[in-house]
């Protein structure tokens, strides 16, 4: 896998100069892929778009023929024309577009196990991720923390008939694909009934995404895994969902307030706000099932965030929110390294009685690149502690944390502090008293602005209720 990943990725260097980033190289990389593969398949595709027909043609012949290549195969209906949607060539020089063709033709795609190919893939997503940090690195969730968060939640599609998974926000699938990872690995391997397995296959993983690239990629990534998902194009929260509901839904909602200036006009949302992290978590409690459980992974000031009580108290009435995973600092180093993150574990239909939080940050080495990289040994104990029961209800004591890191609060507990759930800490942090042992700077500044926009939205409503006569004395002559 490492080879192949290396092979590929050396060349994107090389592209570079041609005025081709890394998020394109990966696009450009998809196309190809696809057409290889369907001709080891042996999987009739239009006249003319053909993998041979490919390597046949060179110089401006080759240019101009991929680019018919990719206008057709846009034009297909199905999965086919769902990856080549809006496709275009980024290659200025065909010298380098036969070159990447001969490269991907060196390796027989389809010969290689499910695992291979896929970590292949997945490995280029991640080092785009990593180098471009405008490119895949929005879009991409560390697989080490799916990875334990699927663990958790056991999105077992054999259970029932009509089970669905999903994420609306899907980036580029790694929810999706370490879903049906988990799954192979319980079957060993993918030892299925036909009926389930042609239901798996094609009616069990769903998803959304805003963005058209990184939808592209998600398609790619789970046909590489021989799954054919539905990943509908569109926004999850200015658009009404369709009656589609799932039992498990994972997700990892894009952090930051761009484009979140307006509420959305949805009748299903009890709590009006413009957070965009608030929204999605009511979108979630929508989409769910009764019974259907969720994942959601949040940053911090999303918890004390102007509405953040709001949204929350009607979580806690609607649902079991029965865990709160605080992630270690720099957990998504090095796409948003400052950004300090929760996990959300809820059940719908049974509303809350105690919540139980596992503080995997106060006094953790947070997360670098190179010197300390994200581990599964960081979540071990949580996993442990959560217990095999996805849905919370695995028998739980404190005392099972050898460094007092998991607690347990009362619902009463969570309505004294008016349902601000960033207040449910007990560790003291051990490096705010040592001078020379202080957060980095990043981490400071991250922690202030965090602070100071919860402020600003607090004195917003403050003199939005002046302005509407509602504030004491707003209306004394």
């Amino acid at each position: 896998m490492s080879d192949v990943v290396q092979k590929l990725w050396g060349f994107c260097h090389t592209l570079r100069h041609d005025g081709i980033d890394y998020g394109d190289y990966i696009e450009q990389i998809t196309y190809l892929l696809f057409i290889k593969m369907a001709d080891e398949r042996g999987v009739k595709l239009p006249e003319g778009c053909d993998w041979k027909t490919l390597m046949e043609k060179s110089g401006t012949n080759l240019s101009d023929h991929y680019v018919d290549v990719l206008r057709t195969l846009g034009q297909q209906p199905g999965l086919l024309g769902d990856i080549f949607a809006g496709a275009l060539s980024r290659f200025t020089n065909p010298v380098n577009l036969k070159k990447l063709i001969g490269l991907i033709d060196e390796t027989a795609w389809t010969e290689l196990n499910v695992d291979v190919k896929a970590e292949a893939f997945e490995g280029l997503l991640e080092k785009a991720a990593s180098e471009g940090k405008k490119g895949a690195g929005q879009y991409f969730t560390p697989r080490i923390l799916i990875q334990s968060i699927v663990r958790c939640m056991k999105p077992d599609p054999r259970k029932k008939a009509d089970f669905a998974i999903c994420d609306p926000a899907c980036g580029t699938g790694g929810f999706l694909v370490c879903s049906y990872e988990w799954l192979l690995e319980q079957t060993k391997g993918g030892a299925l009934d036909r009926d389930v397995a042609k239901r798996v296959l094609k009616d069990t993983y769903f998803g959304q995404e805003l963005v058209a690239r990184p939808r592209r990629l998600a398609l790619m990534n789970l046909f590489l895994h021989n799954v054919e998902p539905v990943i509908k194009y569109g926004d999850s929260i200015y658009e009404n969902p369709d009656n589609r509901r799932f039992d498990v839904v994972l997700t990892n909602p894009p952090f930051g307030t761009k484009g979140a200036n307006q509420a959305p006009d949805r009748d299903d949302f009890v709590v009006s706000t413009s957070n965009k992290q608030l929204n999605f978590v009511q979108h979630v409690m929508t989409i769910l099932k009764p019974g259907g459980r969720a994942a959601v992974v949040v940053p911090d000031n999303v918890l004390f965030a102007d509405q953040a009580g709001e949204v929350f108290k009607v979580l806690t009435e609607d649902c079991n929110l029965h865990t709160i995973l605080r992630l270690p600092n720099g957990t998504f180093t090095p796409y948003s390294p400052g950004t300090k993150t929760n996990v959300l574990f809820f059940t719908k239909g049974f509303p809350t009685e105690t919540i139980w939080v596992y503080d995997d940050r106060t006094n953790v080495p947070g997360i670098t690149k190179k010197d300390r990289p994200l581990t599964p040994e960081y979540f071990a104990e949580f996993e442990k502690v959560y217990g095999a029961d996805p849905n919370g209800g695995s028998k739980r004591n404190a005392a099972d944390s050898k460094e007092d890191r998991w607690h347990s609060f009362h619902l009463s507990e969570v309505k004294e502090r008016n349902y601000k759930i960033d207040s449910l800490k007990w560790l003291k942090d051990d490096s705010l008293d040592d001078a020379d042992d202080l957060p980095e700077p990043e981490e400071l500044a991250t922690d202030a602005i965090a602070e100071l926009r919860g402020a600003m939205d607090e004195l917003q409503n403050v003199v939005v209720l002046l302005e509407n006569g509602n504030g004491n004395g707003a209306n004394e002559q």
